[in-house]
């Protein structure tokens, strides 16, 4: 790719993620980290706290935008086992443990609505980012890395590409020109990690160099990897791991209703109201990316 095509191309792409937004922030319905070396994570010291300076970066050539958006599951269940899996709702699939915590959700048990939300699945976006700063690690700055984060961080990428205030410029802080660094913000909060206080700078271009921005954008890492099929596995296989999770059985054609009832966990018979469809569970999204790398390293030492 020369200057030119890149020039080109970040014009074309923030029509792209403005519709995007769109679509998130008015919805007409409604990972894989692991020990990848290629993933970067702010370090906090002994109390939790940390700062650093990211930039994100621009779509990568063949990805349709610069980031992706994972949902997955991590629970433990009755039997000691964990469950932690990426969702098939990803992409744009039915879930075994999204047609459970419906069941459950639509029981009109509170005691289900309670199982339901500790079994939500959690929402997830990696993105491309430049270190810009990282006093903990400072061997990283100047390099690409993948970044995975959760919904207020993703929040406040919108609310700059979208901004409330109409004598507000729109910023697409993917943009090596025009974009914005992200100054991070880590505080320990009710022994989770809180990035409430991060926030983007003023506009600036990542480098006056040509050269040097070449070779950040040839750095990238190409995201649609993580959306693959290959990292999915099928229904059948997640229906199994559930029914082991939730109740040692690996027999794979119960029901969700079936598998709440094997657990000891009734589900009610939701009321018939003519004309009216059964409530879909609401979406509950973590805020916090942390919470599944924690589900992660349990899972792995059980």
């Amino acid at each position: 790719m020369d200057i030119q095509a890149l020039r080109k191309m970040r014009s074309q792409d923030f029509s792209k993620i403005a519709g995007e937004f769109e679509k998130i922030a008015n919805p007409q319905t409604e990972t894989k980290s692991y020990a990848d070396d290629r993933f970067w994570r702010l370090e906090g010291d002994k109390a939790g706290n940390g700062t650093a300076t990211l930039r994100f970066l621009p779509r990568v050539e063949g990805d349709e935008l610069p980031w992706v958006r994972i949902f997955s599951h991590g629970f433990q269940g009755p039997t000691g086992k964990w469950y932690i899996e990426n969702s098939l709702t990803t992409l744009g699939e039915n879930d075994p443990v999204g047609e459970l915590n419906t069941t459950l959700w639509n029981s009109g048990s509170e005691a289900n609505k309670e199982i339901a939300r500790k079994q939500k699945r959690k929402l997830s976006f990696i993105a491309n980012v430049l270190i810009v700063s990282d006093p903990k690690h400072p061997e990283n700055e100047g390099k690409v890395f993948l970044f995975k984060f959760g919904k207020k961080i993703f929040d406040k990428i919108m609310d700059k590409a979208r901004p409330t205030f109409e004598d507000e410029k729109p910023v697409n802080v993917f943009d090596l020109w025009e974009g914005a660094n992200f100054k991070m913000r880590m505080r320990k909060k009710d022994g989770y990690a809180n990035y409430d206080e991060s926030g983007f700078s003023e506009p600036v271009a990542v480098s006056d160099n040509e050269e040097k921005l070449l070779a950040i954008v040839n750095a990238q890492h190409k995201l649609s990897e993580f959306t693959d099929r290959k990292n999915f596995k099928s229904y059948d296989e997640l229906k199994k791991k559930l029914n082991e999770v939730l109740s040692g059985d690996s027999f794979a054609s119960k029901s969700a209703a079936e598998i709440a009832e094997q657990e000891d966990r009734p589900v009610a018979s939701a009321p018939k109201v003519a004309s009216k469809p059964a409530p879909k569970m609401p979406e509950i999204n973590d805020d916090d990316d942390d919470v599944m790398s924690y589900f992660e390293k349990i899972a792995k030492e059980d």
